[in-house]
């Protein structure tokens, strides 16, 4: 799971926090919370992990479970990433 939070970490400190490769802040920091990100950054990374990770983000995917931190962002990436088991 280190090299998906490493992307998305590089991903949110160049294009959003525009601090280089630096990201401040530890993998479960509340990105609402502590105003890291807003709703149209939401929509930056959105972009990002589909195209970065190869799958379609649905519209009732993006909540603070799924994109709230490094942490969520990285289980939501693995998650999506599992091979469809059949019913």
């Amino acid at each position: 799971m280190e090299p998906i939070k490493a992307a998305i970490r590089h991903f949110i400190a160049e294009s959003i926090l525009f601090s280089g490769k630096n990201f401040p802040y530890a993998d479960d920091v509340s990105f609402l919370e502590n105003g890291i990100v807003d709703s149209m950054n939401i929509m930056e990374i959105v972009s990002f992990i589909e195209t970065k990770f190869g799958f379609t983000v649905d519209d009732s995917e993006i909540v603070p479970d799924n994109f709230d931190s490094i942490d969520c962002l990285a289980r939501f990436v693995v998650y999506k990433k599992q091979p469809e088991r059949p019913s």
